[in-house]
């Protein structure tokens, strides 16, 4: 088989559950019943026989094209044979209790022979299940529940796969329905037709909301669908991406879960959906934000699941070969038992935002704030394992203290503009001094830059954001002095690395791609230094290098032209949102962020 590409495949969701289908029509990854859970179709961490459901002519294809239909997600490819021409219609539809994935082959010229093969799988593959065709209905049961296949013309079913053949004409359809039973029952069949079209109209619906004007509406668009798309319904969580451990290099090691949510990108993700129009959206963010936080705020995680839940303990899928063989395969996120000291300042500076722009918060959340703060007050000096999660030993991560102090400036502006009671005496000092000690112990003269962490020498692309949340501002000679040593150190065809991979960094062997937010962090930079031409530049490089139905990944190999990690990564799309409204508004998220 032929090495899979990242970029070769588009998004299917319901705001709950996900699934990637190929460029072949080939559905290669999907978990149910949501995000976080067992993958039923897991051939795109191994191979076919790790589970998938293809659905293509039987003759190959002489071309393959695909589109969303409109602002949706309902996908259609048209396979063009020698035979002739089909076109399949996949979405998972908005309405209902339990997921489901609905399949349409429409004839469009000729007559096609047609071939569905699903041979779903559990626990990701590592053993098949065993198909029961009874009541025009093949089912079979995975972890939690069981699924059911309807549709097709003359199925077969041989153990652990449903199979089928069959020829359409021009204007003939045959649908398919895989769903979703919860053990207290099975959801009623769907009328396939009639629920593509109101899924179709739903997504289009809620994006003719947006509130984007600027010259890249069809990418900025498309970004907040792929969120909206990662946002659990249930929950107002946001989950990172749809899948789990696609290498941030090929063949690596590097490889996580990223089913799950960060707090860290609290604030970034609020101002993408505040700035596009979307407040119901932000505002159930901020009540998933506030709930969790609220737990152990002196011990805030790093990541939780979309649900709300601690992140689960990492643990690696062994009878998975990987992505085109990038051992190993993940669940879990051994992150979610780090220390990281910059949430504290990310989760302070989102809920300083919602009031701002007057989301309801209580009693209840200044009480976490003060929280937040205490906890700050007493941790601000401690080693952490910093926002790049790295798994070597904690350091005194810049960043991680820059944050802090955005933390407290953010409480304390709370405090002064909303007359909410604080030591506001005690908080100013403890301001000032984190203020201080990042001036003068995480800037280095020698190498003109903020650096990674106190002592180091190493460039860190996060600094880019000093900036951003209001640390500095823009035109100071040592901001100036961090964008351009990043832009020479960490740049790479002008996309922009985390930081020079290494053991002695992060604590693993081999490299990785440039990471597409800290690229749009530079163009945010620029932007606020008013260098806008630059920023342009460097927007429309990220904005090129979407597949062909508008997606990101986490990273990107520039020598290759290749998408790297998990995908879709919401971060990126939300930061291309962003970068989008900075350049596009006299006063975008990042001025004003950084004012507040």
């Amino acid at each position: 088989m032929s090495a899979r590409r990242i970029e070769d495949y588009a998004l299917l969701g319901d705001c709950g559950a996900a699934a990637l289908v190929s460029r072949g029509g080939s559905v290669e990854w999907l978990c149910l019943p949501g995000y976080g859970d067992d993958a039923v179709f897991a051939a795109l961490l191994g191979d076919d026989t790790h589970g998938r459901w293809n659905l293509a002519p039987v003759t190959p294809a002489r071309s393959v094209t695909r589109r969303y239909r409109g602002d949706s997600l309902v996908l259609e490819t048209v396979h063009t044979t020698d035979e002739g021409k089909v076109v399949v219609v996949d979405c998972m539809p908005l309405a209902g209790e339990a997921p489901s994935l609905l399949r349409r082959v429409q004839g469009i010229e000729g007559r096609v022979r047609v071939a569905s093969v699903m041979n779903p799988g559990r626990e990701y593959g590592r053993g098949g299940v065993t198909f029961d065709l009874r009541d025009g209905a093949a089912r079979a049961a995975v972890r939690g529940g069981s699924i059911r296949v309807i549709g097709g013309v003359s199925p077969r079913v041989d153990r652990g796969e449903v199979a089928d053949v069959f020829a359409v004409e021009a204007g003939q359809t045959v649908d398919f329905e895989l769903a979703w039973c919860p053990p207290q029952g099975e959801p009623a069949p769907r009328d396939v037709g009639a629920s593509i079209e109101f899924t179709a109209r739903s997504w289009e619906g809620w994006a003719s909301r947006s509130a984007y004007e600027g010259p890249w509406r069809d990418a900025v668009v498309r970004s907040l669908l792929t969120v909206k798309a990662l946002a659990d319904a249930s929950s107002g969580g946001i989950a990172a991406a749809a899948t789990t451990s696609l290498p941030e290099a090929p063949g690596g090691a590097r490889n996580w879960d990223y089913r799950l949510c960060w707090l860290r990108d609290a604030t970034f993700t609020l101002y993408a959906l505040i700035g596009a129009g979307y407040h119901a959206e932000a505002d159930a963010w901020r009540e998933w934000l506030v709930r969790v936080a609220s737990r152990e705020p002196g011990v805030l995680g790093a990541v939780y699941t979309v649900k709300g839940r601690r992140c689960p303990r990492e643990r690696e899928l062994s009878w998975l070969p990987g992505f085109n063989g990038a051992r190993p395969a993940r669940a879990g996120n051994g992150a979610g038992g780090q220390v990281q000291l910059d949430v504290y300042g990310e989760v302070l500076d989102a809920l300083h935002q919602c009031r701002r722009v007057g989301l309801p918060l209580g009693d209840p959340s200044w009480t976490l704030e003060r929280r937040l703060v205490e906890s700050l007050e007493s941790r601000w000096r401690e080693p952490d394992h910093g926002i790049w999660e790295v798994r070597g030993e904690p350091r005194l991560y810049t960043y991680s203290r820059v944050m802090a102090w955005a933390g407290v400036d953010r409480a304390i502006k709370s405090a002064e503009r909303f007359g909410l009671g604080a030591p506001l005496t005690r908080w100013r000092a403890l301001r000032g001094e984190i203020h201080d000690s990042v001036c003068r112990e995480g800037y280095d003269a020698e190498v003109g830059a903020f650096v990674m962490a106190y002592g180091s020498k190493q460039l860190d692309a996060s600094l880019l954001r000093v900036p951003l949340v209001g640390f500095l501002p823009p035109e100071d000679p040592r901001v100036r002095s961090t964008v351009a040593a990043v832009r020479e150190g960490l740049s790479r065809e002008g996309f922009v690395m985390r930081y020079a991979p290494g053991p002695e960094v992060d604590g693993m062997s081999g490299v990785e791609g440039a990471f597409l937010p800290c690229t749009l962090w530079l163009a945010d930079a620029l932007a606020l230094d008013g260098r806008c031409d630059e920023a342009r530049a460097c927007f429309e490089r990220v904005a090129a290098v979407r597949n062909d139905v508008g997606l990101l990944a986490e990273e990107y190999d520039p020598a290759a032209g290749r998408l790297l990690g998990n995908f879709p990564q919401a971060i990126s799309h939300v930061a291309l949102v962003n970068t989008a409204v900075n350049l596009s508004r006299p006063s975008g998220p990042a001025e004003h962020r950084r004012r507040s």
